[in-house]
């Protein structure tokens, strides 16, 4: 997707009314799903282990406004909490969504070692209110006062579009550095709107970690839906990431609400990114409780150790030098 349709869908779509439940996604209809979870814990950089399904804060995020932010404080903190209790233990954060607040809110009373924050500096020209654009070394001290944290987990430069933001956002690159060795953030990278913006993360030292789209679909992601190639060139991009040592967190893996009409969709395009072997975490804006039981009996179902089935994996994707 070029930059200018990026916006231009993100404008249309900041007022929108938050989601409807899932098609086919009732609790009836759902694996039943025990009180609490216990997560399952899997590399993701050498440093930093999530789970391996991740909450996303950020459907239809613009203007620090989400689906998460509409639904009000009572319902998000509801799922947020929620999903911590059902081994959900990654959450995706970011300034333009406007959901830290929230997610410091629901998690105030759980040990900051339980669970891992995801968030992002948007340096594009709109999104976000302010007109100046500070350093991201300054904008994430920001971010830990309305996470109530020391630290996050990991911090990425917000929707990469091209294979020239290296170059472009170097001065940025530079300041998370510092930040990460100063210890106020474990690991920095970018969240990729482009194959080209992957590729060149496959090639870059500084990038710990990157978000893809990816999905069986071709939905909401960097080519034409319907188009074989689309998928095949994100699998290809998705592949020399994580080859290259990349932890890759996996984004519209439903499809940005592509697939609320179609259950069987939803468990295809799951299976397929699972089926890669190459993705670390996938995170999915969740938007009602049965969305997050119908995501993780999803999993569950199509392999059962699917919760721990990356483990062994990234052990052996770290244990050469």
């Amino acid at each position: 997707m070029k930059r200018r349709d990026f916006l231009s869908l993100a404008t249309m779509t900041a007022g929108a009314a938050t989601l409807t439940p899932l098609a086919g996604a009732t609790q009836s209809e759902t694996t039943p799903m025990p009180d609490a979870v216990e997560p399952v814990w899997h590399p993701l950089t050498k440093d930093i282990k999530t789970t391996l399904i991740g909450f996303g804060t950020g459907m239809r995020g613009w203007q620090r406004r989400s689906d998460l932010v509409r639904a009000g404080y009572p319902k998000a903190i509801e799922l947020l909490r929620y999903a911590y209790d059902m081994g959900i233990r990654h959450f995706d954060l970011a300034d333009l969504y406007g959901t830290h607040d929230v997610v410091a809110e629901a998690l105030k009373d759980k040990p900051r070692d339980s669970y891992i924050l995801v968030s992002k500096v948007w340096l594009h020209g709109d999104g976000i209110p302010e007109r100046e654009r500070l350093l991201p070394e300054e904008t994430v001290r920001r971010f830990l006062r309305e996470c109530r944290t020391e630290y996050i987990d990991i911090v990425q430069i917000h929707c990469m579009l091209n294979d020239r933001w290296v170059q472009e956002y170097e001065t940025g690159m530079e300041s998370l550095a510092k930040l990460k060795k100063e210890g106020l953030i474990r690991a920095h990278g970018i969240s990729s709107h482009s194959n080209a913006a992957t590729e060149l993360a496959a090639e870059t030292d500084w990038c710990d970690v990157v978000h893809v789209r990816i999905n069986s679909e071709g939905m909401a992601m960097d080519g034409r839906q319907n188009d074989p190639r689309t998928v095949e060139e994100a699998v290809r991009a998705t592949k020399k990431a994580y080859e290259a040592g990349k932890g890759i967190i996996a984004m519209k893996v439903l499809g940005e609400e592509r697939m609320a009409h179609d259950p069987d969709m939803r468990k295809r395009s799951t299976k397929f990114v699972m089926d890669l072997n190459n993705v670390h975490s996938m995170i999915v804006g969740f938007t009602e409780k049965e969305h997050i039981s119908e995501f993780v009996a999803n999993v569950a179902a199509i392999k059962p150790s699917a919760l721990g089935m990356l483990r062994s994996l990234r052990d052996r994707h770290f244990s050469s030098p």
